[in-house]
């Protein structure tokens, strides 16, 4: 991926090699949105599937629809066990080259079920993607199985019996994307209460700004975490609008995994707007990716969008970087190292001689 111009970030604000060297964690992110456009037009080349434009415009959208047809698409050419340890392995290399340290990156194994890759061929090549990154770039993994709500439910039960049949250390827990108008929380909550059982995470994209209140509705926060028992929720701008459920999240201490950057570029100024408006609500937040590089995006120019977009500084930025180790799903031995690392990491940047960045409180 292309690092974001210096002029990105207007003067003021942190500087970006700054924030680059800032520690980083996301726990947003969708592998099949980290294809780099080559990559993407490579594969579906090999594979004999169309693009629906030229390369060079491949990741520009008319709309949030037009993008998950694009996020489908690359799921559609990706085939086989090498197919899926590069596109872990590019992914995890672009986010280490932005100071990530730590990523949960979600995969749907019904995107390939058209394609009839078996589920053991997509975990064995992303698990070496991951492996191989890890010892190449120190950046550690673990992935999510998510579900698309928009798809069969003979194919999510299909894949969730994959999912817990075929368990994986790597594999921690599951997710549910796709637009939400296509499917409430409920439809998916017996699959949901298997995962559970199943000693697997949980987490769901709900409350998506892309989409109006009435396809996105506040109420389904509240579903998400009463009836899929999910432990933290992706997105939740349009909670917002129900101050009972901000309270509720805001008390119960869910965290959000926000998105700096958005797919509909005329949604990107409400989209920080959101942000800002869920932190002074009180409500727990990380900042991530989502498809960082279909989203033209990396942690360091997510980050640097949202500080300067909401008015922060490196104090913020710095809760960005804690934020993120909290709410992963590592073990309990391996998230008090990596804070401890961070903790450490940060201390050192904020005291650096000639940092002009205020003590961390």
């Amino acid at each position: 991926m292309h690092e974001p111009p210096a002029n990105s970030f207007a003067s003021g604000v942190v500087p970006a090699q700054l924030l680059k060297q800032l520690p980083k964690v996301d726990l947003h992110l969708h592998i099949a949105g980290t294809l780099r456009p080559a990559t993407l037009a490579e594969l579906a080349r090999r594979h004999g599937l169309p693009l629906p434009r030229p390369v060079d415009r491949l990741y520009a959208y008319r709309d949030f629809y037009d993008f998950i047809d694009v996020l489908r698409l690359s799921a559609r050419a990706v085939r086989t066990a090498a197919d899926f340890e590069r596109m872990a392995y590019e992914a995890i290399e672009d986010a280490a080259a932005a100071g990530t340290r730590h990523v949960e990156m979600s995969f749907n194994p019904q995107y390939y079920m058209p394609t009839q890759v078996p589920y053991r061929v997509q975990i064995d090549g992303l698990a070496a993607g991951v492996q191989a990154a890890r010892s190449d770039f120190g950046c550690s993994a673990l992935l999510i199985a998510s579900l698309d709500r928009g798809l069969p439910m003979d194919s999510a039960e299909h894949a969730m019996a994959d999912i817990i049949s075929q368990p994986h250390d790597l594999v921690v827990g599951i997710g549910v994307d796709g637009p939400e108008r296509e499917g409430p929380p409920a439809k998916l909550a017996p699959l949901f209460e298997r995962a559970g059982r199943a000693g697997l995470r949980r987490t769901a994209h709900v409350c998506e700004d892309n989409q109006t209140p009435q396809e996105a509705p506040p109420s389904n926060v509240r579903d998400c975490l009463l009836m899929l028992g999910c432990d933290r929720l992706d997105h939740g701008y349009n909670l917002l609008a129900d101050d009972d459920g901000v309270h509720r999240a805001r008390d119960g201490g869910v965290y959000f995994c926000v998105c700096g950057i958005t797919s509909v570029k005329r949604n990107q100024t409400r989209r920080l707007q959101g942000i800002r408006a869920m932190r002074e609500a009180g409500l727990r937040l990380t900042l991530n990716t989502d498809d960082p590089a279909m989203f033209h995006t990396d942690q360091t120019h997510t980050l640097g969008t949202v500080l300067e977009g909401c008015g922060w500084s490196w104090k913020e930025a710095c809760e960005f970087s804690l934020a993120g180790v909290d709410a992963s799903w590592l073990d309990a031995d391996a998230k008090r190292a990596l804070r401890q690392r961070f903790e450490h990491e940060i201390a050192a940047l904020t005291d650096a001689p000639g940092t002009s960045t205020p003590a961390i409180q």
